[in-house]
């Protein structure tokens, strides 16, 4: 009964989502020899999360990582990886991601605009763990892109949420070696770093192919020819069905399920509030691979990111804008505190795993104990950093409370004023001392990078720092994520696959789309892109070389 449908049009590959791991699966499916790609894209902009975010990839054993002098070998990678997700691991998908990031990387410097550099001394996210690289080399930055290269097209990429300037790669953002001649070379042409040079850039080889992209085409059903994934039908912009056959294979790449409040009460392992991502990633991709009778892994995961609802601006369909929280923690003279007042946490670790620590369930009250939880800064702080998307000195963002004195602060936020005292008064104490005895806050390498931390200081006041000086600051901060890290299940090929572990026929994911290759671990920057892109590129390698037998 497929047969006879009435294809609005047909390709050989036709990739669903158009964000790092979508572009890198169509660009790959066309060079491998599928030479009749479509992408169908939800929005009418592409680039997805990718575009939004810092644009850094985890590969470990890359070419770049090499020629920058740096050593790796593959049994630290798994040592430090089966430590980040214990048991969890398949041996077959490590394998591929193990072997197949690096050539992703290379084909993408050999092959597309796509340019990346270790990113100096970036160390593991868990530095302190068998087999981490605390001195770097894992995670990989984006040299700055040109947008005049893609010139009608420029507009049509999704903004960044980063708050670095953006036109130059990550590490000439924070490190701040732009000369002023430099700046207003790139300023001219448009040049952009971070993850609008990785979208930019993917977009561009996309471009180069003339590769199509249909947008505003929300995927909504997979067509089946028997067992056989033959085709997707999607929904325009009016609400009218646009069927494309795939004569090869779909692929999945529409994000995670983060924004979709059903899916997230379903699955996830603790609460959600406040997503950073495109709002559109609703699990699309994951609800056509449960009709398709796809195998689900790693559901109860995601990538944790703290954030801040921001009052005023929204996204796209009225959904709210939810600023990233990376940094602002991590400096001296900050805290996290729960509703009691008291400190949960080493505030300078990485996001993922603090994330992880707001879903400890309090059994006395029946009731999370970390959530909701403060940021907690004074005057001091706000004359010397920015905080979330106001500079240093500015005016009192609508997000942030303030008071003259702590129980002043704790009353009007709904803190426990005797609480947050004597929490502020005891961390003054051991930052004074020179070391943070409740959580070790500074003590590791990562805790002290010099994207977060302060250097005009050493460590461990890089992060270390007291809350003394009046007035004092509140933002009520949220269980925020990058993307969830749940999906349909993939064999080493990036196929999915049924509950015995049988591909699918022509149904392949990747990206957030997918169970994540790296279960709950979360290697260092980039750990989302890295895996993605690869199983991206995977999938797209497997697509351009296999044709099925109809």
């Amino acid at each position: 009964m497929a047969e006879e449908l009435n294809w609005d049009r047909e390709a050989d590959v036709v990739v669903l989502g158009s964000g790092g791991a979508a572009m890198t699966a169509a660009i790959a499916a066309h060079d491998f020899g599928a030479k009749d790609v479509v992408i169908l894209e939800k929005t009418g902009m592409v680039g997805g999360t990718t575009a939004m975010s810092g644009g850094m990839l985890w590969v470990p054993g890359n070419h770049h990582q090499q020629e920058a002098g740096y050593t790796d070998d593959d049994e630290d990678i798994v040592e430090y990886l089966d430590a980040l997700s214990p048991g969890a691991l398949d041996p077959d998908t490590l394998m591929a991601f193990m072997e197949s990031g690096p050539e992703m990387l290379r084909y993408l410097a050999d092959k597309t605009p796509v340019r990346l550099h270790v990113f100096k001394d970036f160390p593991d996210y868990q530095p302190y763990m068998p087999g981490a690289k605390p001195d770097g080399g894992r995670s990989l930055d984006n040299a700055a892109f040109s947008f005049d290269r893609l010139g009608k097209w420029a507009g049509r990429v999704n903004p960044s949420k980063m708050a670095y300037p953006l036109r130059g790669s990550l590490m000439e953002a924070v490190q701040g070696t732009l000369d002023e001649a430099t700046l207003a070379e790139r300023e001219a042409k448009d040049y952009r770093g971070l993850g609008q040079a990785l979208a930019g850039s993917l977009f561009m080889a996309v471009i180069d192919r003339d590769i199509p992209v249909e947008f505003e085409k929300r995927a909504r059903k997979l067509v089946r020819d028997g067992s056989r994934v033959i085709g997707v039908v999607a929904e325009d912009a009016d609400g009218r069905d646009f069927r494309v056959r795939a004569r090869r294979g779909v692929v999945i790449a529409t994000g995670g399920f983060e924004w979709n409040e059903k899916l997230v009460q379903t699955f996830l392992r603790g609460p959600l509030t406040g997503p950073v991502s495109v709002p559109e990633n609703e699990g699309d991709g994951l609800l056509m691979a449960i009709e398709a009778g796809a195998q689900l892994g790693n559901m109860q995961h995601a990538y944790w990111m703290q954030s801040v609802l921001e009052f005023k601006p929204q996204h796209r369909n009225a959904k709210p804008n939810y600023l990233l929280g990376s940094d602002e923690r991590a400096r001296p003279g900050a805290i996290l505190v729960n509703r009691a007042g008291k400190r949960f946490v080493n505030e300078a670790a990485n996001y993922n795993a603090l994330g992880k620590s707001l879903h400890a369930f309090d059994a006395g009250t029946h009731s999370y104990a970390n959530l909701p939880y403060w940021l907690i800064i004074d005057q001091r702080y706000r004359d010397k950093y920015h905080t979330f998307n106001t500079p240093a000195g500015g005016p009192v963002p609508s997000y942030m409370m303030q008071a003259d004195t702590l129980e002043e602060l704790a009353q009007i936020a709904g803190i426990a004023p005797d609480g947050l005292a004597a929490t502020v008064a005891r961390f003054n104490d051991m930052v004074r001392k020179g070391h943070d005895d409740d959580f070790n806050r500074g003590d590791n390498t990562y805790d002290n990078f010099y994207m977060w931390g302060d250097m005009d200081f050493d460590p461990p006041h890089r992060t270390l720092g007291v809350i003394d000086q009046g007035p004092f600051f509140a933002v009520k901060m949220e269980a925020g994520a990058l993307g969830t890290a749940g999906g349909p299940k993939t064999n080493a090929e990036a196929q999915v696959v049924d509950w015995e572990d049988n591909p699918i026929p022509g149904l392949y994911a990747a990206g957030n789309a997918m169970a994540a290759v790296l279960g709950e671990g979360y290697g260092g920057a980039g750990g989302t892109l890295g895996p993605g892109m690869t199983f991206g590129y995977i999938a797209g390698r497997h697509l351009g070389t296999h044709i099925p037998n109809h």
